[in-house]
């Protein structure tokens, strides 16, 4: 029997709304349905065409990026994809997903990290190339890594797992996610988190096809000097509560 995936989008202050749906419609397994949750931002024009079509919660108040999590438990599926409004996913994406899930179960996602140490420092492959599997360092098979970002995806059972602790309110809701989602799986389950194949010689595999230009503006969170502190901030939590980096299971 197939097995049937939601996929949960989520907006802020990008409009690729349209462009993505295509490219879930497009899709060689299929999408059961898309949900899409929306961080409203005043005086910001949305696609109201694209998604007054999915199934929507509009939101006048930013929960940041924890709240498409809780969104999810709405999804009757056997899978689940959280895809970032920045990511455009080839064609095979969730193929390529369902069928790594098969022989690597856990969490699989669009691009991967190797931490140096718990600073969020990114460790050194041997020639040199930062440890950031995915799209931007292929990878001709799945990759265990630390944490992953830019799609999630996972069985929908294992949403009780990333709800399992939730933070407290020191915490910010705009930044942490991944990294909390991996270490509660190391924590209560012996699954790992994968960066499914990303071979360079077909692309229509990868979790996002124009990463560099839609993941590379001032909007992504990644390139927020605050935002990036407050995630080492959290990392440097986890370590200390117990999370292991890959550096350690080695």
């Amino acid at each position: 029997m197939t097995k049937t995936v939601t996929v949960i989008l989520n907006g802020y202050k990008r409009n690729h709304l349209k462009e993505q749906v295509e490219a879930l419609d497009n899709q060689t397994h299929p999408v059961e349905e898309i949900f899409y949750w929306q961080n409203t931002v005043d005086g910001f024009a949305y696609d109201e065409d694209t998604y007054s079509n999915l199934n929507s919660a509009l939101s006048n108040y930013n929960y940041g990026v924890w709240a498409r999590f809780a969104y999810a438990l709405n999804a009757r599926t056997d899978y689940v994809c959280v895809i970032d409004d920045d990511t455009i996913p080839g064609s095979k994406w969730i193929e390529n997903c369902v069928n790594t899930y098969e022989t690597h179960p856990g969490l699989l996602g669009g691009i991967g990290l190797w931490f140096k140490n718990k600073n969020y420092e990114l460790d050194l492959l041997p020639n040199g190339e930062v440890a950031k599997f995915g799209w931007q360092v292929n990878n001709e098979k799945p990759v265990q890594v630390d944490i992953v970002g830019h799609s999630w995806f996972f069985a929908r059972d294992l949403l009780s797992v990333f709800w399992r602790e939730i933070p407290d309110n020191s915490w910010t809701m705009l930044c942490g996610e991944d990294i909390h989602f991996s270490y509660m799986l190391q924590k209560y389950t012996d699954l790992k988190t994968w960066v499914p194949a990303h071979p360079p010689d077909d692309r229509s595999m990868w979790s996002s096809l124009r990463g560099m230009e839609y993941g590379g503006d001032h909007l992504a969170t990644a390139n927020t000097t605050v935002q990036t502190g407050e995630m080492a901030k959290y990392l440097s939590y986890c370590v200390d509560n117990g999370f292991k980096l890959i550096k350690e299971l080695k």
